[in-house]
């Protein structure tokens, strides 16, 4: 088994079960199959996995049971669990929901959905672990000058852990390309010197670390609207675009934690301007302000299309996703009317660079795209 794989316990009474789970996952991940929650107890003393596959219905130590003393259990209490069962009720969901189930996939497994429902998860994890990598990056900065300001944003990225911690966000794992994205961006604004007398007034790391929080408003909106697989009606569209003022909500509740001119607040400045001015539009059309041109927030005229770009060549359970090159006629078509013209034609000269970023093999097969109606936050 590779050392660089994630590791999956499967635990299931059923040893057809443990097969078939077994096949569906044995290419991307590194499988361990138990036939109990007794034995799966005493593996986790050899083995920390990355996820848990847990039956609830098994005799002896049922699966409530199980994820009881997981979540107790300070080593094992991070492990994201998804239950498996063949019981429809809700109430069954509800229950392994608040003993701290990540997600459920009932029997008999649908392949791409356990796959699918697994990479979700293994998502979130690396997500988790990102963030904890630079939690620790900032601890290391305490004892100089800057020990305000990591201890402020060490409090904003714990708070984000936790929520992502209990969400099973549909657009989680993309935060750290999103971050490459706008990279790539402001650096090709600063070689030609657009919007030069504002992008020196800014700290780069400062900046990009903040776009980690740009749609941290969704952790506040149903999961259910976030990954329903249709369009949307008129009053989930609704709940959907109050997620920008939510995650400015968010912040601002933290900011009152510091001082008004603590070394933190151009942090959480470009924060604020990410999460609440990314659905903006140039003409003056988007939401939640109804900003138009150069009233719009840099931070928020670049997201704009950063976000766009992702959600496009990204898929979600409610459209395909797109490829690289109709993402781009996409942004392309979208000048002067959703986007800045000016930041469109800086987008588009580095169109190779995102797309090495984007995933060098490609996203395909692709789906028809036809520009807003594949983006959530644009369909009505």
């Amino acid at each position: 088994m590779g050392h660089d794989r994630k590791r999956i316990i499967l635990v299931d009474d059923m040893f057809v079960n443990l097969k078939i789970g077994s096949e569906i996952l044995i290419d991307a991940y590194d499988v361990f199959t138990v036939p109990s929650a007794e034995k799966l107890f005493q593996i986790l003393k050899k083995v920390t996995p990355d996820l848990i596959l847990l039956d609830i219905d098994m005799p002896g130590m049922d699966g409530y049971e199980a994820i009881q003393i997981l979540k107790a259990d300070k080593r094992t209490g991070e492990i994201p669990v998804i239950f498996l069962t063949a019981n429809n009720d809700p109430a069954c969901e509800s229950k392994g929901l608040s003993l701290g189930a990540a997600d459920f996939v009932t029997k008999p497994y649908c392949p791409h959905i356990l796959l699918k429902r697994v990479e979700t998860q293994m998502r979130v994890v690396s997500q988790r672990k990102l963030i904890l990598a630079y939690e620790a990056k900032l601890a290391q900065a305490e004892a100089d000058k800057a020990g305000a300001l990591a201890e402020m944003q060490k409090k904003v990225i714990k708070i984000v852990t936790e929520l992502v911690g209990r969400r099973n966000e549909v657009t989680g794992g993309h935060g750290e390309l999103t971050h490459r994205y706008v990279e790539v961006l402001l650096d090709v604004l600063i070689k030609n010197n657009i919007y030069q007398d504002i992008v020196q007034s800014w700290e780069k790391d400062f900046l990009l670390q903040s776009t980690l929080l740009y749609d941290l408003g969704k952790v506040s909106i149903n999961n259910r609207i976030l990954q329903k697989p249709g369009k949307l009606t008129d009053e989930e569209y609704a709940e959907m675009q109050k997620h920008p003022l939510l995650g400015v909500r968010i912040l601002e509740n933290i900011e009152t934690d510091f001082k008004e001119n603590s070394p933190g607040a151009g942090f959480l400045d470009h924060a604020k301007a990410f999460a609440g001015c990314h659905h903006e539009r140039w003409d003056g059309t988007g939401y939640p302000y109804g900003l138009k041109g150069h009233n719009i927030p840099l931070q928020g005229r670049i997201m704009a299309i950063v976000d766009v770009y992702t959600a496009l060549i990204t898929e979600r359970p409610y459209k395909q996703a797109c490829t690289h090159e109709e993402a781009m006629r996409i942004i392309a078509r979208g000048r002067g009317t959703h986007f800045e013209p000016a930041l469109v034609d800086l987008f588009l000269s580095v169109s190779g660079e995102l797309r090495q970023i984007a995933r060098p093999d490609a996203p395909g097969p692709a789906g028809p795209c036809q520009g807003p109606v594949q983006y959530r936050e644009e369909t009505a």
